[in-house]
């Protein structure tokens, strides 16, 4: 078992921490956000199949993070959210999040 450590201000941190974001992830789908989609855990890939989210477009001059920056029901709704963030959807990409297997 893991130890958990508990820092200055206690802030938790170690596996209790990753448990808590699991789960408000899959509660919240805005929780999702700046997060890589590979990296989502199983219950939160679940809870967000069907969604839809928007990563930045690849290109060798920006070289972005592979990361979630909007997801919602539907393409409005991440192109809403990304406009309201200050950030162009033209240079993203979205897709359908699909089940893991």
């Amino acid at each position: 078992m893991k130890a958990l450590r508990i820092g200055s201000g206690g802030v938790v941190s170690g596996t209790l921490r990753e448990k808590i974001m699991s789960v408000n992830a899959a509660k919240d789908p805005g929780r999702a956000i700046g997060r890589n989609p590979d990296r989502l855990t199983l219950e939160e890939r679940q809870a967000l199949t069907g969604k839809y989210v928007a990563l930045e477009i690849y290109s060798p001059k920006t070289t972005p993070l592979r990361r979630i920056e909007a997801i919602g029901d539907s393409l409005v709704e991440c192109v809403r959210t990304l406009k309201a963030r200050g950030l162009d959807p033209a240079r993203f990409e979205y897709s359908r999040l699909a089940p893991s297997y």
